[in-house]
């Protein structure tokens, strides 16, 4: 039986507090997106707008990009195991990279059903009023979701929590599209909805492709960004008793970031001395940093 290693006081309350950002949000995100669902589909079908019917549709993705985040969340909060020995954080960056590659689909979906628009403008139907004041007041809930959301995912630097924010401004911007298509239509062009659409469609794909590539790069061990990596050699530097050191590298895991380093300290020191000040190291980078765990390798000179 896999029996977990418990995190450092610190690091456990920060994963709490991550977690329960993560389902509050997401709960919030969820409730919003099945009350847009139905009511989007209901009135589109009613004032014969495919526009507000297919966004209905694309607020039903949404749905499931929620659940995927609140299933992440619950795994990547376990601590480490016999089975996984640094940690369930590669969860997020999993959850990250489908909710990418769910941009990228929702985005060509758009494309190609605005380039589908092009072949025979004159069939779309002229549109209720309503669905033009249904439009607009998605677009001011998604804008709304994704700054409360995005807020969040800052404060507790969750990068699964912001590509959820990111795809939930990506429909307010399908919103807007639907808004100006109904808008067009109703003042006789028709064009502008499969135009609008297909600049937004590159840009939800161009966002999917950014977080798909973000998230695949963590998960092939992309070191952690030069500023955070210039930190950690400060804190480590600044122990009592090392004089320098080397080949320090880092990878991601989740959002927090796993250390290998070697440690100069003096060689006229025994072995006990040595060793503790390496684990003071290891104990100030980890309370200083969003640090995983430090690989140190002490080397006298």
């Amino acid at each position: 039986m896999a029996i977990e290693k418990p995190l450092p006081d610190h690091q456990a309350a920060e994963e709490l507090a991550r977690y329960a950002a993560a389902r509050k949000s997401t709960l919030v995100s969820v409730v919003i997106n099945l009350i847009l669902t139905v009511l989007q589909v209901t009135v589109g079908i009613f004032a014969r707008s495919q526009a507000l019917v297919a966004d209905g549709i694309h607020s039903l993705s949404d749905l499931l990009a929620d659940f995927v985040v609140l299933f992440a969340s619950h795994h990547g909060r376990k601590a480490p195991d016999d089975d996984h020995h640094y940690g369930h954080q590669r969860y997020e960056n999993a959850a990250s990279l489908v909710l990418g590659l769910l941009l990228l689909a929702v985005g060509a979906g758009m494309l190609i059903s605005a380039a589908s628009k092009f072949n025979d403008p004159e069939s779309i139907p002229q549109v209720h009023a309503i669905a033009l004041w249904v439009a607009l007041f998605t677009l001011v809930c998604k804008e709304g979701l994704f700054r409360y959301m995005l807020g969040i995912a800052k404060k507790v630097r969750s990068t699964m929590l912001v590509a959820n924010a990111w795809h939930a401004r990506s429909d307010a911007a399908s919103s807007l599209v639907v808004a100006l298509g109904i808008g067009g239509n109703m003042l006789g062009y028709p064009l502008l909805d499969p135009v609008a659409a297909l600049f937004v469609g590159l840009m939800i794909c161009r966002t999917g492709g950014q977080f798909a590539w973000s998230a695949l790069s963590d998960l092939m061990d992309k070191a952690a960004d030069e500023e955070e990596v210039s930190k950690i050699r400060t804190t480590l530097l600044a122990t009592p008793g090392i004089t320098g050191l080397h080949d320090l590298r880092t990878r991601k895991m989740g959002d927090m970031i796993v250390v290998d380093v070697h440690l100069e300290v003096d060689g006229d020191l025994n072995v006990r001395d040595g060793h503790n000040i390496a684990l003071e190291a290891r104990a100030r980078v980890m309370a200083e940093h969003p640090v995983l765990n430090v690989m140190t390798h002490v080397d006298p000179v």
